[in-house]
């Protein structure tokens, strides 16, 4: 017997115009290319998000054409995702820190029709606009006084819009349809595209609203750091608009200070991204000083979180930092870490340590580890192997790939990570499986041993990779960025490491630089460091 229910099929557009009609005075805050400030509402929004779906349908834009965007967090980007969207097109976010030949590789692929593009990455554009042949029209995010000269034909955001009316009837269409296309970083290989449908979207922004998971509401005022180019910003635009929540969006202003100000002065009270991000803002805060009354919470991702930034921001600024864990095949979110009866009375030693666990999968994300036969393991806490997911918003394959070995044949997805899972539900990241040491037959986990480096108070950042070792295959190297003005001593840093993991973890060698190569995510880009040190080679 079927029940007597609606079937309303799950639309992006429904986010935009529910964000009109119930939360239409809420602002969104811009800070924008050029270092001025953008205000308006949700209201103000879905009436520009209407006269640009007009204009895309005018310009003869399809249900299923890839509509794709170089640009910042800020309010044009937020009303390119929803209009793009609502009239059955894609969203192909493009991260603009790859190399521009990449970049080209991903239109192509992609077959992109359109480009959208903030006026600080013009000289990207007039680098790969010959060499994308797909694409029908460039437009420049700005007015007519912005619009950068060069040799591409390049069309004005607002005179694009400028005469379109402010109202559509929103096609209805399956659920299932694609709405977003996102590129993985391409690490080990071509960049792999991530398709994801209305379906998986909304629900995954339904799921991140949950007290457990983000939870941001109406009275909130969300900071997304997170780039939009980067797995729609963890999905904040649509949660957002889902729960009438203020955002705040910082453009290319991401430094320590800027940032700072912008939390103050929006009065933010939660924020969203990768540590190198907090970090920033940490630090000139111990320069400057102050705390952020504000802020109630904070959601860090991207890459583990150091326990150094996690007591600091805890302990010094009166901040709960919340981890959580994802890729760009999960949309991203799958697990996030919110407190369990009984962490009340812990001891703050045992609380930290669970903190920095990746945290219990969200409703929706199941999980599975596996040996290297892909055999099922306990989850105990104890035995590590391959991490598998499943759920409504994680990828099934990959656009116009096959047979990338990413994908189970009973329907899971390898998600490339080495964990452990623990009787209380948590997921425990202990390596990447690219990244993991291999030494003497047994693995040693290369995050492990930075997070006790940078227990250090003289150690900033620290990368662990494996290099050449005569008699145990593989051994780990220690690659230190030292707090600026200092020069932390090599057998200190060791002993740091030495009293948080075994001791035959502890890296062979130690070596300084004045920075380490940080990707557009914010994570340490191990692969360079690989390459550049691929002839190191310790002895016995």
């Amino acid at each position: 017997m079927q029940a007597l229910m609606m079937h309303q099929q799950l639309m992006i557009s429904d986010l935009i115009e529910h964000a009109a009609q119930n939360h239409s005075n809420q602002e969104i805050f811009s800070r924008e290319t050029d270092g001025s400030d953008h205000r308006y509402t949700w209201g103000d929004c879905a009436k520009r998000v209407r006269k640009l779906a007009n204009a895309l349908l005018k310009a003869g834009v399809k249900p299923g054409d890839r509509v794709a965007t170089i640009a910042w967090n800020n309010y044009r980007h937020i009303e390119i995702y929803y209009a793009v969207s609502g009239i059955g097109a894609i969203v192909h976010t493009i991260n603009p820190r790859l190399d521009p030949k990449q970049i080209a590789w991903m239109v192509g692929h992609a077959e992109d029709s359109w480009l959208f593009f903030d006026t600080s990455f013009a000289p990207i554009i007039e680098g790969i606009s010959q060499f994308c042949p797909s694409i029908k029209g460039w437009v420049a995010m700005c007015d007519s006084a912005h619009v950068p000269e060069g040799q591409t034909d390049v069309k004005c955001y607002e005179g694009l819009i400028a005469d379109e009316p402010d109202e559509i009837t929103w096609p209805r269409f399956d659920e299932n349809d694609a709405c977003t296309l996102c590129y993985t970083s391409g690490t080990t290989g071509d960049p792999k595209g991530v398709l994801y449908s209305h379906r998986s979207t909304i629900l995954h922004a339904w799921a991140s609203c949950a007290k457990d998971v983000i939870g941001i509401s109406a009275v909130d005022t969300v900071l997304a750091v997170v780039p939009m180019f980067h797995i729609s910003a963890w999905g904040l635009v649509y949660s957002a608009a889902m729960m009438g929540s203020k955002m705040v969006m910082p453009g290319p202003a991401l430094d320590g200070k800027s940032l700072t100000d912008m939390i103050r002065q929006e009065d933010v009270t939660y924020m969203a991204g990768v540590p190198t991000i907090w970090m920033g803002i940490l630090n000139h805060l111990r320069e400057v000083g102050g705390t952020l009354p504000s802020v109630k919470g904070a959601l860090v991702g991207g890459s583990a979180l150091p326990e150094t930034l996690l007591r600091a921001y805890e302990e010094e600024l009166g901040i709960p930092m919340q981890q959580g864990w994802g890729m760009t095949e999960t949309s991203p979110l799958g697990v996030t870490n919110a407190p369990l009866p009984g962490h009340d009375k812990l001891t703050r030693d045992e609380l930290v340590a669970i903190k920095l666990l990746a945290g219990r999968s969200i409703f929706g994300i199941e999980m599975r580890i596996v040996d290297d036969e892909d055999k099922l393991l306990p989850r105990d806490g104890e035995a590590t192997g391959h991490l598998h997911v499943r759920g409504p918003w994680v990828a099934s394959g990959y656009y116009k790939r096959e047979d990338t070995g990413d994908f189970t044949d009973d329907g899971w997805f390898r998600t490339g990570d080495v964990a452990a899972l623990h009787p209380s539900g948590h997921l425990e990241i202990t390596d990447r499986s690219k990244d993991v040491i291999k030494s003497g037959g047994e693995w040693i986990s290369s995050i492990e041993v930075e997070n006790a480096a940078m227990n250090h108070p003289e150690v900033a950042m620290a990368a662990c990779i494996g290099v050449h070792h005569e008699k145990w295959q593989e051994r780990p190297l220690l690659i230190v960025q030292s707090v600026p003005g200092t020069t932390p001593d090599k057998d200190e840093i060791k002993e740091a490491i030495a009293d948080k993991v075994a001791k035959w973890w502890v890296p062979d060698d130690i070596i300084y630089t004045d920075a380490l190569p940080i990707g557009a995510t914010g994570k340490v880009l191990k692969r360079k460091l690989k390459e550049e040190y691929k002839n190191f080679s310790l002895t016995p």
